[in-house]
């Protein structure tokens, strides 16, 4: 025991002798240079996560390496020498040491603490891959001066959002939810968190002529609010589908996000169109989900001009085929006129561009609520979310294709992420509750709805769900009162007063049949789709003129009857065999009894 401080003190001056601590220091300045580039680069290159663990056990290797090296060999004025034994430099003399690596041996250590300080204290701050997996994208400041063109800049992001939203491996925020936080007076860490999205898209647009001039910053805001990314576009108006595709690509390395092969390509796609017509598109755009007549109308007559202007740009035609679905659905004009015109737009838009995601959700309406080809219905929607994994009316109505072939767990699990892409989106909600309401949650579906209402107290979807809402529930009263209010818009006020007497006098039943009664009145003056009293016969239990009406809807395929065996619709009427039969005519599935 004596002998070994001894022993430990030669050792120790053999190892300054050698030069092997300084070489030591040397190595670790550099391998922690190499390690914290690693940790930098191989994320934006979208390494992966194991790569930097291989690097760092190849540096731990490497220093056991340059240990034993540095022990055997010296580097002298004369090049690299085998270093000599100790008896043989004493007799040669005390060597200097070398300036040189003096200086290298400060510098390393002068590296390594610089490296261990700035990773305390701004570990926090780096962005690795995986960090950044939703995005809000905030309506676009109009720093033109000219709110004439708010249509325009309006129109811009939402075919941002939608071209953003092709990204698998990013959460994109709807474009209707997003609008809800315009020049709102909240904090950008206040707008995520409610929105739980790691990152805010901040667009403004500069100039808006012949040139566009954008300027887009992403920021996160936790755990503190700082930006990450800003960058300037100017490019020429005709451009602007490939500055879109630009600043997606951008986007998506600057949050480190790694494209698919087939997103690539589709971002890659180098397309111009012409001004009027894109500016024609746009005035369209915002009439699209106004399902009124006037609405639906004057969409039509933009995309009208527009087409003029570039008869080639499949958008174009897909906004037609959509028009007239809603024209279809809500039953403005005939079935069969309807069906035709819907079939020669969307052909025409796949024939122009099959990779348009709108395309396939569009083809997926008609396929499921026009030709009741449920297959093929599916498979659209499918493509249509490939193409566009964010796209919340591809999800939500492949939800409703699923709830009508009775696969319920599928459906709501498609539902529940169409509402996280557009939590505030009354529609949204209005349509998600129909999915509740098919798989028996009916204050779950009641409860949608009422979120949906106090977003949009006129959304006329979510309020027609409110009086079946009420059915399911068992509260008459508030049916009842729900329904008056939408007899109000086609009855007198005489009418309406004698339904509410007999309600009063002889209950839900007697007013009921009021009901069905006025309607059938005004149905003889008015077109309205056949199965459209089915419902109301059921109501009041008058099962045959139900059955009597679905069938002449099942011949004329009209667009809601895919939901008829949906939930507890026409329950009662499950085991008929005329029921049934409508059900195979249609290739339905028969719901569990």
């Amino acid at each position: 025991m004596p002998q070994s401080p001894g022993r430990l003190s030669r050792f120790w001056r053999e190892l300054k002798r050698r030069n092997v601590l300084r070489s030591l220091a040397i190595y670790a300045g550099t391998a922690f240079i190499i390690l914290e580039a690693s940790t930098i680069i191989f994320p934006r290159w979208n390494f992966p996560d194991w790569s930097i663990d291989l690097v760092l056990w190849l540096l731990i290797l490497g220093a056991f390496i340059n240990i034993i090296i540095a022990w055997i060999y010296d580097i002298t004025p004369g090049g690299v020498q085998r270093t000599k034994p100790l008896e043989e430099t004493k007799e040669i003399g005390k060597t200097t040491d070398s300036r040189g690596w003096k200086a290298a041996t400060y510098i390393s250590l002068v590296v390594i603490a610089a490296l261990v300080v700035f990773n305390i204290f701004s570990s926090t701050k780096t962005l690795k891959a995986g960090d950044i997996q939703s995005l809000l994208i905030l309506p676009f400041d109009n720093f033109t001066g000219d709110d004439q063109l708010e249509y325009f800049v309006s129109g811009m992001y939402a075919s941002l959002i939608g071209d953003m939203g092709r990204i698998s491996g990013l959460r994109v925020i709807s474009k209707t939810s997003s609008r809800t936080y315009q020049n709102v007076d909240m904090s950008i860490y206040e707008i995520a968190s409610e929105l739980n999205v790691d990152a805010v898209v901040e667009p403004t647009v500069m100039c808006l002529g012949d040139s566009i001039c954008l300027q887009i910053r992403v920021i996160t805001p936790f755990p503190e609010e700082r930006q990450l990314w800003i960058a300037e576009y100017k490019e020429e108006k005709n451009q602007i589908l490939n500055l879109y595709n630009r600043i997606t690509k951008q986007i998506a390395n600057e949050v480190m996000i790694e494209l698919t092969p087939e997103e690539e390509r589709l971002l890659a796609k180098n397309e111009t169109v012409d001004i009027e017509a894109y500016d024609a598109f746009m005035r369209s755009y915002k009439y699209w989900g106004d399902l009124s007549k006037e609405g639906l109308d004057k969409a039509f007559e933009y995309l009208i001009l527009a087409i003029e202007k570039d008869p080639d740009w499949a958008p174009l035609y897909a906004g037609l085929a959509q028009v007239w679905v809603g024209r279809l659905q809500m039953g403005m004009v005939e079935t069969s006129q309807g069906r035709q015109k819907i079939h020669e737009n969307i052909n025409k838009a796949f024939e122009l561009d099959p990779d348009f995601a709108d395309s396939h959700f569009i083809n997926g309406i008609i396929s499921t609520w026009t030709d009741w080809n449920w297959e093929k219905g599916e498979k659209e929607f499918l493509i249509a979310l490939a193409l566009n994994p964010n796209d919340v009316m591809s999800r939500m109505y492949y939800a409703h294709l699923l709830m009508i072939l009775q696969r319920n767990d599928e459906a709501l699990t498609q539902g529940r992420l169409a509402v996280d892409l557009d939590p505030l989106n009354p529609l949204i909600l209005g349509l998600y509750s129909v999915v509740l309401k098919g798989a028996g949650k009916f204050q779950e579906c009641y409860d949608l709805i009422q979120k949906g209402l106090s977003i949009d107290p006129e959304n006329g979807f979510t309020h027609g769900q409110l009086g079946r809402a009420y059915y399911n529930l068992g509260e008459y009263d508030k049916m009842f009162e729900q329904s008056k209010k939408r007899l109000s818009r086609l009855f007198e006020p005489e009418v309406i007063q004698t339904i509410d007497s007999i309600y009063k006098k002889e209950g839900f039943s007697a007013a009921y049949e009021k009901i069905v009664r006025q309607r059938e009145l005004y149905n003889e003056k008015h077109y309205k789709a056949p199965g459209s009293l089915a419902w109301q016969y059921y109501i009041i239990g008058e099962y045959e003129n139900a059955l009597d009406d679905l069938e002449a809807g099942c011949e004329m395929h009209e667009p809601n009857m895919p939901y008829i065996a949906t939930g507890i619709r026409f329950e009662a009427l499950h085991d008929s065999a005329r029921f049934i039969a409508i059900l195979d005519k249609m290739n339905l599935p028969c719901p569990p009894l």
